[in-house]
Formats: C-alpha cells, sequence, structure tokens
C-alpha cells in the first residue's frame, strides 16, 4: 500500500487565491488552515480565514471566541469569518443576480432560510460561492476556508458541476460555470489535505487521493501529515539501562510511537509533516507555532 504524491508545480500553495483546507475529522484542520492563514499574514499577506461549516474551532485557534459573517480582524493581523447562508445567499442576490440592493430581499432571504439549511444542492452552491466570490475580490491576497471533512467537502465541490448541467443558459448557468472554473484551476484554487500518521486516517486520506484523481473538482495543493513525533535522540542501547522507570518506559514508548508513525508516513511520501506539540498549548498557541514551519516563499 501507498501513493507518491505529486510533485508541486508552479503555483506553490500560497500563491494561489484560494486554499480549501479538509481531512478527517479530529486530525486538527482547523489549526492547520488557522497556521496556514497565519503564516501568509506574517509574510504581508492580506488574509481572510473562513469557517465553512462553523467557525469555533477556527476563531479559537484565531483567538477569537466567535465568528460572524461580516469578518473581523485578529490580534495576528488576519481578518476571519464564517459563512452565514442566509446572508450568503442575500449578498449573491443582490450582486450575482442584479437585484437592486434598496430591493427588499431581507423578507426573501429569511423566507428561505429553511430551503437554504435543508436543501443540499441550494446549501452547497451558497457555500462554495461565497469563498470563491470573496477570493476573487482585490481585498485579499488568499482566502483560506476550514472546510468540513472531505467526504462532505465533495458534495460542495461538485455542486457547481451539478448546477451547470441543470440549468438552461442564464446568469445562474454562467455562474456555476465560473465556480467550477475558479475550483479546478490550479492558478486560483487548491486543496490542503490534513491527516496524522495513524491507520485510518492514512488509508482515508489514499482513497481520498484517489477519488480526486478520478475526479479533478479541484487541484491537490499539499497533504499535510499532522502530529508527527520527533526522531529520539537517543542510543536505543542507552534506553534499557536507565534506572528511572518512568522515564525508560516513556522512552521506550515514545520510540514505538515514532516506528508505528513512520510506517504509516511512508504511504504518504511527499507529504509535509508539521510536528507533535508536547505540552498544554491552548488552540493560539498551537497555530501560531505551527506557523512557523510554513515556508511561504515556497
Amino acid at each position: 500500500m501507498g501513493a507518491r504524491l505529486p510533485q508541486l508545480a508552479f503555483p506553490a500553495v500560497f500563491e494561489r487565491r484560494l486554499l480549501i483546507v479538509s481531512g478527517k475529522g479530529g486530525v486538527g484542520k482547523s489549526a492547520v488552515a488557522a497556521s496556514v492563514a497565519l503564516a501568509a499574514a506574517q509574510a504581508g499577506k492580506r488574509v481572510l480565514a473562513m469557517g465553512m461549516v462553523d467557525g469555533l474551532g477556527l476563531g479559537l485557534h484565531l483567538g477569537v471566541e466567535e465568528l460572524h459573517h461580516d469578518p473581523i480582524r485578529t490580534t495576528a493581523g488576519v481578518m476571519a469569518a464564517t459563512i452565514d447562508r442566509p446572508r450568503a445567499l442575500d449578498e449573491y442576490l443582490k450582486l450575482q443576480l442584479r437585484v437592486p440592493k434598496a430591493a427588499p430581499t431581507k423578507q426573501l432571504t429569511k423566507a428561505l432560510a429553511v430551503l437554504v439549511e435543508t436543501a443540499p444542492a441550494i446549501r452547497e452552491v451558497v457555500s462554495m460561492g461565497k469563498p470563491i466570490y470573496e477570493a476573487g475580490l482585490p481585498d485579499w491576497d488568499l482566502v483560506v476556508i476550514d472546510a468540513p471533512p472531505l467526504g462532505q467537502l465533495i458534495s460542495y465541490l461538485r455542486a457547481p458541476v451539478t448546477l451547470e448541467g441543470l440549468l438552461p443558459r442564464g446568469i445562474v448557468q454562467r455562474q456555476a460555470t465560473f465556480m467550477r472554473r475558479f475550483l479546478a484551476s490550479p492558478m486560483r484554487s487548491g486543496l490542503v489535505l490534513v491527516t496524522i500518521p495513524e491507520e485510518l486516517p492514512i488509508v482515508e486520506t489514499i482513497q481520498s487521493l484517489d477519488q480526486l484523481a478520478n475526479e479533478p473538482l479541484i487541484d491537490l495543493a499539499l497533504v499535510v501529515a499532522n502530529r508527527v513525533l520527533p526522531e529520539l535522540d537517543v542510543d536505543p542501547n542507552v534506553i534499557g539501562s536507565v534506572e528511572n522507570d518512568d522515564l525508560r518506559l516513556a522512552a521506550m514508548r515514545h520510540q514505538t510511537l515514532f516506528a508505528h508513525q513512520q510506517y504509516w508516513l511512508d504511504a504518504l511520501d511527499g507529504a509535509k509533516v508539521l510536528p507533535n506539540l508536547f505540552g498544554l498549548l491552548t488552540p493560539g498557541e498551537v497555530s501560531a507555532r505551527l506557523s512557523s514551519v510554513w515556508n511561504v516563499s515556497e
């Protein structure tokens, strides 16, 4: 079993307009998304970080208790928001369908709010359209999305394709075509797929890579292996002679886990490795430390 990852070509990860960060639940994708946004902001880029489904995890990793539809500035210099679907629909009606700004769309949006939240096609198109719209604005150099797990995200990525095929010619179909092309363009968009070096996440990541290869809805920008242990800089022969039981057992445990992780990392040849951070760290501290690993100029 194994998957050799594609070698990155121009444009590099941080040269794109839109980065969508996804991965199996529990692998730390919110922390990775926040770290990507922080690293880009520290390099002088104007960055908008957005939570696609909710902004709780992303907000905590950016030092904000709650995110809203309207972007707010975090202490780290990143603008951050979450997608409010009824608000996004209201914006779409006014900006994309050329409904006059003075038109009373609030009542219409309220009437459609239940539909937006429950009808899969509408929900997904609105959720995907908002980040694409923001990524096209001159306000931002980079938009980073904390997306749902890839199994759910695929339906969001497919939505423009589905809508494009269903609708007759017109402004909505043209918008769906634009969204599909924006997502599929390596110059504009990229997927950052996060995993951890354990059996189930690695197997699911390889399956996701196969799915993306067969259905190239978005360019794979990078695969990230998060929470990777460092190699223990101790002679293995010395470990067995350590008199302190706790230290000896801890060292042996570290060696065992390191070997286990390396076995699964070998299945993803070429993944970007992020370290396992020890200690009692807040979400903000985790993303700040991870941000130092990125080289935005690469």
